[in-house]
């Protein structure tokens, strides 16, 4: 109700402005024919549906009163128009709620308008009652286009004193919106000559605004299809890219000191959800996120998706560095908090890389790769915030770069390619010998040098790219297990493998094929997958992994207790090992919670037989910890970092195996 209230004020101001244009100018009003007052009461009840357009911040209204007005001061003159055209005006604003303000300059711009076209018909010496020809005809094409020009003139100038595009204060109109106007318009001498032809076909123009409705309408659903994100509601990449632009044409007439900035927002590890969840629910996931952004960020400002995982947000009101640091904090903050789905808590964290530029002369889409490239920037550093700075920004396609550079390096197969292995042994706890190793996968990048494994994962895991690593890293591990075995020394290898390798169907054949060609056994070749593949179509990765088990290739379930797996894949799995995540690991010694969860899972395990390995052992009070609650195998810096192969041949000759009792207690 309160809404309502303001808008009522332009609808008293019209009756009242009518009653004073009556007692002013009687003459105008005194024996006008029956054709104007039913063109008079069209228009009024036309525009209890005003048409709207959308635009690219805010939306444009076409008021179908329009055909009727123009007529209107075509036959009879300004003021019989003018007082018919403020009332529809009122009545429009009223439907929709619009402030009393915005009403006012919706109806002075159409005013101005009606003025132009009669000053047009008044030189031109048209009147009422005439029979109009081909003159009268280009008379009024050119009263319709001083009608456009006068009301597209008073709004732009109107629009100076206002930030913000609105009903009666908008940007220049565009394509649907001239071609409706001008549709509108020509409709008025079409309603005369119906007029004098019979007066009960006027009100057949009704067919007529519905059709030009229908075009509005198709109109504004292809303007939101270009500029919306379907999934979430939220504009999109173009949409970003257009309201950049009308930031920087609204600059030239500021002279305020403020910038804006662009947020980029990429959320962490939202593949897990994906894999763990599957995609329903991470479609659900991402309008959560655009929700909560939209409830945080204010009017003025913009929320956008880019894609995928990355939202940005354009912030039209910054004072510099230090206030859009605030905003990221504030937006990391917000996306921190758990969101919960299907009862299950899903926490999400946020890597945010900004880029500022005074209003003036805005790019967006240079701002859009500066933003990124700090986002990029922040990921690298391990930070969750960080602003553009031209000399710490990587290409801004970062990963579509690693990503070219990673297949080039794949398809050459060169000794030097940068794709290495590094090994790091796994110990039997009780006894201190040395069982298996883990492979684990380093690039060195020609340009920057070490590639971190998970920046590697990431920029390969949806892509073709996964595969080819895959089976470079298998053939090298294969290779590397039979040179260890010709040496005399059968050391077992685990190898990571993602959920789209697990969803190969030839994967098991390709494996035995290595295995075969350099004669290998398979007791020596171990596959580690993530709780999370097992989420993804469960059956088909159980399918592969009971062909891989019937092949004698051991199978580790990777980090237990960080995915979102039930408990029933420990039973359903022909698994051998499950590895607990060294987030448990390193706190058990002074977190009794994790200490508890390290006991809980080793006890499970031993009743289900299959062995548990640590990860994470950085120091003798863990590993003694381990071995009081019997587990059974420990990998970390305590024992050996990774290492090159040729490095891991002389740790060994140098390793003596020393049990957790043959140690004094130093640290206990």
């Amino acid at each position: 109700m309160p809404a309502v209230a303001p808008a009522v004020i332009p609808a008293a101001g019209a009756i009242a402005l009518d009653l004073l244009l009556w007692l002013s100018a009687p003459g105008s009003f005194t024996g006008l024919p029956a054709s104007f007052w039913v063109m008079a009461l069209l228009a009024v009840a036309v525009d209890a549906r005003p048409y709207v357009v959308p635009n690219r911040r805010a939306s444009s209204v076409i008021l179908p009163s329009l055909c009727f007005t123009f007529a209107i001061v075509l036959a009879w003159g300004l003021l019989p128009a003018i007082a018919v055209q403020v009332l529809s005006v009122a009545v429009a604003g009223l439907r929709m709620r619009r402030p009393a303000r915005t009403v006012v300059h919706l109806g002075v711009q159409l005013v101005a308008g009606l003025a132009a076209a009669a000053t047009v018909t008044a030189l031109a010496g048209m009147h009422a009652g005439s029979a109009l020809g081909w003159g009268d005809a280009a008379v009024t094409v050119v009263a319709a286009a001083a009608w456009t020009a006068a009301r597209h003139a008073v709004a732009a100038a109107t629009g100076r004193w206002h930030a913000a595009p609105s009903l009666g204060h908008r940007p220049a109109p565009r394509g649907a919106e001239l071609l409706a106007t001008a549709a509108l318009l020509l409709l008025g001498p079409v309603v005369l000559a119906a007029a004098s032809a019979d007066l009960t076909l006027v009100p057949l123009v009704l067919l007529a605004l519905h059709a030009v409705h229908r075009m509005v309408r198709t109109a504004g659903e292809q303007e939101r299809a270009v500029r919306v994100d379907a999934l979430t509601g939220l504009p999109n990449r173009r949409a970003l890219h257009a309201t950049v632009a009308d930031c920087a044409s609204r600059s030239g007439a500021r002279s305020a000191p403020r910038q804006v900035a662009l947020l980029v927002l990429d959320l962490d590890r939202f593949r897990n959800v994906n894999d763990a969840l599957g995609h329903g629910v991470g479609d659900r996931l991402l309008t959560a996120v655009a929700r909560r952004l939209t409830a945080v960020v204010p009017p003025h400002d913009l929320v956008v998706r880019l894609g995928g995982d990355e939202f940005a947000v354009l912030a039209t009101r910054v004072d510099g560095p230090a206030a859009a640091r605030r905003i990221a904090a504030h937006l990391v903050e917000t996306l921190s908090r758990p969101f919960a789905l299907d009862g299950v808590p899903v926490g999400l964290s946020a890597s945010v890389g900004i880029a500022l530029r005074s209003a003036r002369g805005v790019d967006g889409a240079a701002l859009l790769r500066q933003a990124e490239a700090a986002m990029y920037d922040a990921k690298q550093r391990g930070d969750q915030i960080a602003v553009y700075r031209p000399e710490a920004a990587h290409h801004p396609p970062a990963r579509l770069t690693l990503l070219a550079d990673l297949l080039t390096a794949l398809r050459d197969a060169g000794p030097d390619d940068g794709i290495v292995l590094f090994y790091q042994p796994q110990v039997e706890v009780a006894t201190g010998d040395v069982v298996g190793v883990e492979a684990l996968l380093r690039w060195h990048h020609p340009s920057r040098g070490m590639i971190r494994p998970e920046e590697l994962i990431k920029a390969a895991e949806a892509t073709p790219a996964m595969h080819m690593l895959t089976d470079r890293v298998l053939h090298k591990v294969v290779a590397q297990v039979a040179a260890w075995r010709e040496a005399g020394l059968p050391m077992r290898a685990a190898v990571n493998v993602s959920v789209r390798d697990l969803h190969d169907d030839d994967i098991a054949e390709r494996i035995g094929g290595l295995l075969s060609r350099y004669a290998v056994p398979s007791d020596l070749l171990q596959l580690e997958i993530t709780e999370s593949a097992l989420m993804v179509d469960p059956h088909r990765v159980v399918t592969t992994i009971n062909r891989l088990d019937r092949m004698g290739v051991a199978i580790s379930l990777d980090d237990f207790g960080t995915g979102y797996s039930s408990l029933q894949h420990l039973r359903r799995l022909p698994l051998s090992e499950v590895k607990i995540d060294r987030s448990f690991v390193l706190g058990m010694t002074a977190d009794s919670g994790d200490a508890a969860i390290v006991r809980s899972v080793i006890e499970l395990a031993e009743a289900l037989h299959l062995r548990v390995v640590a990860e994470g052992v950085e120091d003798e009070r863990t590993w003694r910890a381990l071995a009081a609650v019997g587990c059974h195998a420990a990998q970390g810096w305590f024992h050996g970092r990774p290492m090159p192969a040729a490095d891991l041949a002389t740790w060994l000759s140098r390793y003596r195996p020393v049990s957790p009792g043959a140690l004094p207690a130093s640290t206990r």
